[in-house]
Formats: C-alpha cells, structure tokens, sequence
C-alpha cells in the first residue's frame, strides 16, 4: 500500500467515525525489514493495513495498537529481539520480541480516535448557536430536522432545540439508543408538558436534561449553548484513585501466549491462530504456527510463563 493509498484510507475511515491507530516507524537498526517512514494503520478488529516490518513486528503491533484504542493514548514503542535490561527512558515502552530477526524497531503509535459525536435536532436559533459552539470546541456535530433519521450508535449527546416540532419522537430515539446525554431546550414548565407526553419509564424521563444545560444565567443562544455543553463536560466520567474512567473506545483487547516463543499476542479476527483438540491456539507468526502443528506436544508439554 503506498503512502497515498494509506492516507486515503485513514481518511475514509475518519469520515465513517472508525477509530484507528496510526503506527509509523521512527528509527530502524538493522538488520530489520522495515525503515524510518514506514507506516501502517491498526483496525479495531486487529487488521493490519500497511507496512512496519515482518509479521513478528507486526504481532507486536496489532497487540499494542489495540491496547492504545482501549485507552485512547500515544506512545513510543521500542520492540527489540532481546531482554531490555535498562530501565525504558520516560514515554518509551519497550517490548522484547524474541522472533525478530534482529535489529531494533521504533514505532510511534498514534491513537485516532473519533471527536465525540452530538445531534443537534432543529433550525432556531439556539441550534444553530449550538451547532457552532460544538464545532468551535472541534466535536463532530450534527445539525437536522429529520425526526426519522435514525441515532448514530455511537452518538454521545442529542440536544432537541426544535421549538415543538417534533421533540417528543426524537427524544424517545435517544432514549432508545441509550444516548449518554439527552437534552431537551425549553422552559420548565413547557420542558414538564413535553416529558409528561413521553410514554416511556420514569427513570428513563429522569435521564432527560430539561430544561438543557447548567443554570449560568444563560440569556443568549451562544450562552445557552455554552452551558449545555458545560453539562456534557460535567457529565463526563472521571478517573479517580477508586474508580478509572471508562475507556474511550472499547475493552482492552483479550490476549494469549504464543505455546512456541511465550509472546503475548492479541487474540483477535486478524491474529494468526490455530485449532487443535478443540481449544484455538494464537502465534506471532507463521514460524510459530508451522512449528506447533507440525509436534503440538513438544509444545504443550512444556508450559510457558
């Protein structure tokens, strides 16, 4: 895949709002397969799209890039075929990867993921101020009057500035979607007259914010917006010494030992993999996987740490 081709694609997949860890080598030190420039893209699914070097690089990758989709981070990744007896300097993880064929890559793996998702229902005014604040604050919103258009799964706010057109059908959608964050514009008294139409459970209408946003002494459609998404903000889970935020994207990704080297590697759709005796065995390469099904026991006899 040449450099094109990959931007071409990590910019489909922003478009589509599919998150995805950009990994570009940094320093190669021979003998290895791959040089400084070098990149590829990792795929929530484990896929590998691109060039970072042979497939044990590429296994150490795949694990590491979907660690970093979990938590939504960046790094330096040193992966070196022998024990780092050393310290790893400050930002640096290093990774032994005892089937390389030597050398020593460096990999900067960038997590992209995708800006917070918000709808904004409706044409006033204040949507529309809404809609500007939200995309001054670089959030990926969207602006519609479609009561029918269906909720993005992975939508994290829908505020409803529609001035009675339509609130009630697209605040049960949100509802539904199990929005974290449902808001409906309007004064208490109309915000109680429209929730009272709800057919829905009462801790359900509990999680709409009506009327929307922080009481800041909000008075313009700027300043309204800028309270709302103050409540989003507020709303956001936090880390803390008794509970860690949730992470942005997904789960950390399970993981298994290669029976022949003792690597850690990703147990995903794109990982190398083999079934024997009904149990699904994962390898960091092709050498790995021949030598265990050529005399599985010779591996399964010895457990590894």
């Amino acid at each position: 895949m040449t450099t094109a081709e990959l931007r071409a694609h990590a910019d489909r997949l922003h478009r589509d709002r599919v998150p995805y860890v950009l990994a570009t080598v940094v320093r190669a030190e021979r003998p290895t397969s791959a040089k400084p420039g070098d990149s590829a893209l990792v795929l929530p699914d484990g896929s590998i799209d691109g060039f970072v070097g042979g497939v044990c690089a590429e296994s150490t990758v795949r694990l590491e890039g979907l660690r970093l989709l979990a938590s939504g981070e960046s790094e330096l990744l040193r992966v070196t075929p022998e024990a780092a007896d050393a310290v790893a300097p400050e930002g640096v993880r290093v990774v032994e990867n005892p089937c390389l064929s030597g050398g020593t890559l460096e990999i900067f793996l960038e997590a992209v993921i995708p800006p917070v998702l918000v709808r904004v229902f409706g044409d006033s005014p204040i949507a529309r101020a809404i809609a500007q604040v939200g995309t001054a604050l670089d959030l990926d919103v969207q602006n519609d009057v479609d009561a029918a258009l269906p909720v993005a799964p992975d939508t994290t706010a829908v505020v409803v500035a529609a001035h009675g057109r339509d609130e009630v059908p697209v605040l049960r959608a949100a509802l539904a979607a199990r929005v974290p964050y449902v808001a409906l514009v309007a004064s208490p008294r109309r915000s109680a007259a429209v929730l009272a139409e709800l057919d829905v459970a009462d801790d359900e209408r509990a999680r709409i914010h009506a009327p929307a946003g922080l009481d800041i002494g909000a008075r313009t459609p700027h300043e309204i917006a800028l309270s709302i998404y103050a409540e989003i903000v507020a709303q956001r889970p936090r880390a803390d010494a008794a509970r860690p935020a949730e992470p942005p994207v997904s789960a950390a990704p399970a993981e298994a030992l290669d029976p022949v080297c003792g690597m850690t590697v990703a147990v995903s759709p794109a990982s190398l993999s083999l079934s024997h005796e009904g149990v699904a065995w994962y390898f960091c390469g092709s050498g790995c996987r021949e030598a265990f099904r050529d005399a599985p026991q010779r591996y399964l006899a010895t457990p590894r740490p």
